[in-house]
Order: C-alpha cells, then structure tokens, then sequence
C-alpha cells in the first residue's frame, strides 16, 4: 500500500493556470475593445445627431426667414395693387376731363363759325335744294307728259272699242244676224237655241249655218285697217246650264268653245289671211256653269245659259284698265 502513495504523479501540465488566465484576459480586451467601439459609435452618432440638429435648426430659420420676407412681399404687392387702382381711378377721371374739355373745345370750335360762313352754308344749301327742285320738277314734267301719252293711247283705244262695237252692230243688222252686242265691251251672244242640245257639245246643223254667216261679217269688222293693229285675241267662250257637276259641265263648256273654234278654222268662206289671224289670235275656253243667264223673276234660264259667246280684246287692254283705275282715284 504505501509502494502505490510513492508511485503517484501529479499534474502533468505545470503551466494550465496561466493558460486560462491569458484567454480570459484577451475575452476581456476584447469585450473592452468592443465597449470601447460601441461607446465611440455612441458618441459618433450623437455628435452627428448634433451636427444635423444645428443644420435642421439653421434651415427652419432662413425658412421662417423666408416666410417672413414672402409675407412682407405679399404685403408690399398688396399695398402697390390698390395704390395702382388709384392710379387708375384718377386716369379714369382724368380721361372724362379730357373727354368734356375736347367737347367743350368742339362747341367752341362750332361756336366760332362766323356768320359769313353760316351764310355761305346756308347758300350752299339752298343751291342743293334748288337742284333737288329741279331734278324733281324734271321727272314731274316727264311723268305728266308720259301720262298725257297714255292718256291719249286710252282715249284712242276707248274710241276704237267703241267704234268697233258700233260697226259691229251695224254690220250684224245688215246681214239679218240674230245676235246680241254688249254695248260695253263688245261681247257678242250668239242664239243659243241654233248650238247646242242638253248635255251635248255637238254643234247642229243650225249652228253650223249661224257660224257660216256669222264669223265672215264679224271678221271682216275686226280685221279692218283701222282697227287691225288694236286687236289682240279673239276669244270663244263655252257655257253651260246649271245642271250636273262644276267638272262634267267644265269639260262640256270646254269642248263646245273647242268644235267651235275648230268649226270657223275650217270654214272655207274665210280667206287665207283670215284663217291666218284666227290662227294667230283666236283662243277657245270653257267656263261651265260660272255665268249664266237669269231671267227676270231670279231662275236661271237653262236654254240660254247653254251658249257661245264671242269676245275680242284690244292690245294694252289691262294697261287701260289700271290706268282708269288709277286716274278715277286721282280724281
């Protein structure tokens, strides 16, 4: 037993103490290191907190600075704005001066006008309204004289239609024509019995020999040398009684005025020249029902109602009726 006490070795390593106490001394330089870096961080951060405070604070002054100056701008630009509505104020006022001082230097000017220069206006004046007269007295003269002519063509043309109405009287009694003239216009009615039977346009034979002794007389009044060159259409007019409808009797009225007219184209008494003015003036219309003939008592007389009526119209004829129209009002 005390063999195995003296056999017994201790620690191999002499030195492990101070192995552990340089370890711990380097974790503890480098903890130091750390807090060290971490203290200096600390510092670098709040210096620079610091430094971005005093610039956050020097910019909010020139900013508040800024402002102030903006506002006293506003303030100033303000203040030149209404006294620049003044200015305008008073120019406004200025301008009306000027305005009434230039009409009152108007007026003065008008005002200054002598009296000779008033009379030579006036003179010039008159001079125009003496030339205004005479133009005027002009035209007057030329109308009157225009007028006078017309009233010469109507005197001509109312002698003529009366003196045509008168030969055509005559020459109609002399051949022992049945026929009536209107003393007024020169409308002649022709016997309406001879014509036409009811509801029928087929002239008969009676009619036929009427026309044959009627249209050479009547002819021979309207194409005489004195009156040839007044005369501007010869019309025939178709009429009806009042029975049946305005169209039926319409087309009856106008194809009895068309057998008619074609009837006294075709006579062969007429000469050429003749036949040439029927031609050349003569017109057929047919005025149905629209105007016929009463008898005394108010009824319409059927019989003669059915007719053929034949007119002539001189040339300017509604020119003489405007201008009768127009001096009846005169007078």
């Amino acid at each position: 037993m005390p063999a195995r006490k003296r056999n017994r070795r201790g620690p191999t390593g002499g030195d492990s103490g101070s192995h552990w106490i340089s370890y711990s001394d380097m974790m503890a330089s480098l903890l130091l290191v750390f807090v060290l870096a971490v203290v200096y961080s600390v510092y670098q951060y709040y210096s620079m907190l610091e430094i971005k405070t005093l610039q956050l604070n020097e910019q909010k002054a020139e900013l508040d600075r800024a402002t102030i100056t903006l506002v006293q701008r506003e303030e100033e630009l303000e203040a030149a704005n209404v006294t620049l509505m003044g200015k305008q104020e008073e120019l406004a006022a200025i301008q009306i001066q000027l305005d009434q001082q230039e009409s009152d230097l108007k007026a003065a000017q008008s005002a200054l006008l002598t009296k000779e220069e008033e009379q030579a206006l006036l003179q010039l004046q008159l001079a125009e309204q003496a030339d205004i007269l005479a133009a005027m007295q002009t035209v007057l003269e030329s109308q009157k004289a225009e007028m006078l002519t017309q009233q010469q063509r109507i005197d001509d043309l109312i002698g003529v239609r009366t003196q045509i109405i008168q030969d055509l009287s005559l020459a109609l009694t002399a051949a022992n024509l049945r026929a009536t003239v209107d003393a007024a216009t020169g409308d002649i009615v022709l016997d309406s019995a001879v014509f036409f039977d009811t509801n029928s346009s087929k002239i008969k034979d009676s009619g036929y020999d009427l026309l044959s002794r009627f249209l050479p007389v009547y002819l021979s009044v309207l194409t005489r040398p004195e009156y040839l060159d007044f005369v501007g259409e010869i019309i025939i007019e178709g009429h009806t009684d009042t029975s049946g409808s305005y169209i039926s009797n319409l087309k009856l009225s106008q194809n009895r005025a068309l057998n008619v007219a074609e009837y006294c184209l075709e006579l062969d008494t007429l000469s050429q020249n003749q036949v040439l003015l029927l031609q050349e003036l003569l017109t057929a219309k047919g005025r149905s029902f629209s105007d016929p003939i009463y008898n005394a008592n108010g009824t319409v007389n059927m019989e003669k109602s059915r007719r053929v009526e034949f007119k002539f119209r001189l040339k300017d004829s509604e020119m003489i009726d405007e201008m009768n129209r127009i001096l009846s009002q005169m007078q």
